[in-house]
């Protein structure tokens, strides 16, 4: 019942006259064909949502809090499920899926018991006759359009905030990953959420349903997550309407590893911040940044780990890297790393395609990189570490800070001053310290510079589906 193959707008399964294929990265297979929508369709899901606005945002908080806790024990109570067809369709291995399928319901929890908390305040007043409240109300329709290598936890990361503030939602899902989408549709139906209230757009054209999204006057709020490029054309055209937008783009996250690390914890975080996803996610590792006097021991080290991770299709048992999304992610990969090597650097592990598969590439160590190579400077997306030699900490916050992306940075260090110096002076919406994992529910998700705009996750990711209102009671 979680293979849907059609897109849901008004409370409805809706088939569409067109229809395009998702694949198996891995093989290259066809595993389902759903619903090639377009301008129109999009207009009526936003209508669909328009309409279900007022009774939603009316509910009380409890009522809203209620079916995101059911839609989240449904999704718990699937997730083996819910985590093969995502390996399926975007080839993470399938440990790494369940892990995600937890990640995306410990948003619905989360933001369940947030909105509870939508709190206002009360003012002093400066006039005698007069009281002053601050309330705050769900800005209205929502759009969320999200990424391919997260399909579950980024839909249920920009959907826990906009319910739960009563605001109704609009989603476009990648069309690589449209099938784990639409199975979040399905628990989300099966949780009882009304009709109209979400609604899940599939579609090859993003421009076109983009496009739709960010003219309509009734859409007053845009979450994207993808790339920098992309969310630089949204937010362009989101300006005609003013609507508030929300940017989760893309990195260019340093690792520091420091002389005083704990060298074999260094070694497996890196890896894990490194690989994890074949290292296409937006807080991967990378460049790792070595102190010169643990440079030989670190990369000796972390590519003897490298060199052992098992390579294969994400179902298969025990695999650590899968396939990369797709042909294009292949001939990124492969221009980067040739592009390294012609300019002096020198792979220690990998550095070919894998025998797995058309879509398989060796995990890969580079070391002698510089800052001024290509590898350095674009967002990599594949299993990929080059490795950065610094003198000293000065040296290795410039070099850090030296790129126009600041989503996440990682540094590894025993010394709790270094740890704040270091927090403190990257030049990053997020920072880890001595440790390959950053992201939790709790804690707010986002980046500076050319990395985005808002935060997702805690406190403030229920923030930005809420606006603020002053209101002022004269004659007391």
């Amino acid at each position: 019942m979680l293979f849907r193959k059609d897109a849901y707008i008004a409370g409805a399964w809706v088939s569409g006259k067109r229809r395009f294929r998702v694949d198996d990265p891995a093989t290259g297979e066809t595993i389902a064909e759903v619903p090639d929508l377009g301008a129109a369709e999009t207009e009526a899901a936003i209508a669909a949502a328009h309409e279900a606005f007022p009774a939603w945002a009316g509910e009380l908080a409890e009522t809203r809090s209620a079916l995101l806790m059911r839609w989240h024990d449904a999704l718990m109570a699937r997730a083996d499920d819910v985590a093969t067809l995502m390996t399926r369709e975007c080839g993470k291995p399938l440990a790494e899926s369940k892990g995600e399928v937890a990640y995306a319901a410990s948003f619905l929890k989360w933001f369940a018991e947030e909105g509870r908390r939508a709190y206002g305040r009360t003012i002093p007043t400066t006039v005698s006759s007069r009281r002053y409240v601050v309330t705050r109300a769900p800005i209205g329709v929502a759009a969320a359009i999200t990424p391919w290598n997260f399909p579950a936890a980024m839909i249920a990361r920009k959907a826990g905030p906009a319910l739960a503030a009563g605001c109704t939602l609009v989603v476009k899902p990648p069309h690589q990953t449209s099938l784990t989408a639409l199975a979040l549709m399905q628990l989300a139906e099966e949780a009882g959420l009304p009709q109209g209230v979400m609604n899940m757009v599939t579609t090859s054209d993003a421009q076109a349903v983009g496009a739709a999204l960010c003219d309509s006057e009734r859409v007053r709020k845009l979450s994207f997550t993808g790339s920098t490029a992309v969310g630089k054309s949204l937010a362009a055209l989101s300006a005609g309407t003013m609507k508030r937008v929300s940017m989760e783009l893309g990195g260019n996250a340093p690792a520091l590893v420091f002389a005083d690390c704990d060298l074999d914890v260094a070694v497996r975080e890196v890896a894990i911040a490194k690989f994890r996803n074949s290292g296409q996610t937006c807080v991967c590792v990378n460049r790792v940044l070595v102190e010169d006097s643990i440079h030989d021991a670190f990369v000796e080290a972390f590519s003897a780990h490298v060199a052992a991770m098992k390579v294969g299709p994400g179902l298969e048992d025990g695999v650590q890297i899968g396939p990369l999304i797709d042909d294009k992610a292949m001939e990124k990969v492969t221009r980067l790393v040739q592009s390294a090597k012609d300019a002096g650097a020198q792979v220690v592990v990998g550095g070919e395609k894998h025998s797995a598969g058309a879509r398989f590439y060796q995990p890969t160590v580079i070391s002698g990189v510089s800052q001024d190579m290509a590898i350095a400077q674009e967002e990599i997306f594949g299993p990929v570490a080059p490795i950065i030699r610094f003198r000293d900490e000065a040296e290795a916050l410039a070099l850090a800070n030296a790129t126009p992306y600041g989503l996440a940075a990682y540094a590894f260090t025993q010394s709790l001053a270094r740890a704040w110096r270091v927090s403190e002076k990257l030049a990053f919406g997020m920072v880890s310290l001595n440790d390959g994992i950053l992201s939790t529910a709790v804690a707010p998700f986002g980046g500076v510079k050319d990395s985005g705009l808002g935060r997702e996750g805690g406190g403030e990711g229920l923030d930005e589906y809420l606006d603020v209102k002053f209101t002022s009671f004269g004659g007391i």
